[in-house]
């Protein structure tokens, strides 16, 4: 298998990679975070760039690439430890532009594409865990349209977004709704999380919605496949600028009149930390690479992939900080963001524990050693 990058590929993440270094350092991510943790204006940036059109194809105004293209792009946010969240975007241009309606579409997707429309993933409920089948969220039918009642958590930018793709049940099945925030019936309670980004918990009280598919649990499903794709290559952009941090200071710090970089102790914890980010970004190519697959594949292969950025993440981010001692874990040092950042996409879209039983109920007999 090819697993080179074509030019267009390594033009778009140069592109990126540019912006992220001219346009988001240290100091403007930290005003941000001061503000709230959601700045409109990057987003737009982003958005000026292409890259909140990425999965919306060129007819209706985007750019019409596919996961290759979006884990280039969420690698490098990932070394800016990036705070908007591009990702969503991706879901509901992977989502609308494969389920909706075309009326819908024509509504949202040239909207989505050219920043004008944020519109964020409403899934998670506190009974729920990370469960996708449990949803207490209820829909009812009001004449020609919808009605969603329910309370959905931890939304990314929850109360900047312009609307909202929310699941809820219809007659015991799952159906996916598109849910304006300016609605009536909405309300939204804001907070910041602990990378510093922002979220926000939604209440639903019959608020009026518009049908995207009444098959909402396979929307779900790859809404929230694509956010594990999307969130592995973003842990591999992270780990790799860890690593590189962690590098340089083990080449400057010194201890006893010679650089710490020289004790072979901390060399071999230094080349575990690279096999972990190594292996981390095997599998999020897989992940990748498996996204357009049919779903039990995908569901499995996405388990898989998560379980293990889970590990290197954890290990990654542990060793770093160990290996710079008190400075890792200031506020003021951007590794403790790093850090910060690599904790909390180990919980998003399920955390290690749980995929790993995904993993598991999806094994067969053989569990693939001999097939």
């Amino acid at each position: 298998m090819d697993f080179d990058f074509s030019d267009d590929q390594e033009q778009l993440r140069d592109a990126v990679r540019k912006w992220v270094a001219k346009g988001y350092d240290f100091e403007r991510r930290r005003k941000i975070v001061a503000a709230g943790g959601f700045d409109r204006a990057v987003y737009n940036e982003l958005a000026e760039l292409g890259l909140a059109g990425l999965y919306i194809p060129e007819a209706d105004g985007g750019m019409g690439m596919g996961p290759v293209e979006a884990m280039v792009v969420m690698e490098e946010l990932g070394r800016g430890i990036v705070l908007e969240p591009l990702a969503q975007a991706l879901i509901a241009g992977g989502v609308l532009a494969g389920y909706a309606p075309d009326a819908l579409k024509a509504d949202w997707l040239a909207r989505i594409a050219s920043g004008e429309a944020l519109v964020v993933l409403a899934y998670q409920e506190r009974k729920a865990r990370y469960r996708l089948d449990v949803c207490a969220a209820t829909a009812t039918k009001s004449g020609d349209g919808w009605s969603v009642t329910g309370t959905k958590n931890v939304v990314p930018a929850g109360d900047a977004a312009e609307a909202f793709l929310v699941p809820a049940s219809v007659d015991g099945k799952i159906a996916m709704f598109l849910i304006e925030r300016s609605a009536t019936g909405v309300q939204t309670r804001g907070y910041g999380t602990q990378d510093g980004s922002r979220a926000a918990d939604v209440q639903l009280d019959a608020a009026p919605a518009q049908l995207i598919t009444l098959d909402g649990l396979t929307a779900l499903e790859h809404a929230v496949d694509i956010g594990i794709a999307a969130a592995c290559a973003t842990a591999v952009g992270v780990m790799d600028q860890t690593m590189t941090l962690t590098a340089d200071y083990l080449g400057t710090r010194k201890q006893f009149g010679v650089v710490i970089g020289s004790f072979q102790a901390l060399r071999h914890r230094a080349a575990d930390m690279k096999m972990q980010l190594e292996l981390a970004r095997s599998m999020s190519y897989y992940a990748s690479l498996k996204l357009n697959t049919p779903a039990p594949e995908r569901r499995a292969a996405m388990a898989r992939a998560k379980v293990q950025l889970g590990a290197s993440m954890r290990y990654v981010g542990q060793q770093s900080v160990q290996l710079h001692g008190g400075i890792g874990v200031t506020d003021e040092y951007i590794g403790s963001h790093y850090f910060k950042s690599l904790t909390q996409l180990e919980m998003t879209f399920g955390d290690s524990l749980h995929h790993l039983g995904e993993v598991s109920a999806r094994m067969q007999d053989t569990a693939g050693v001999f097939a």
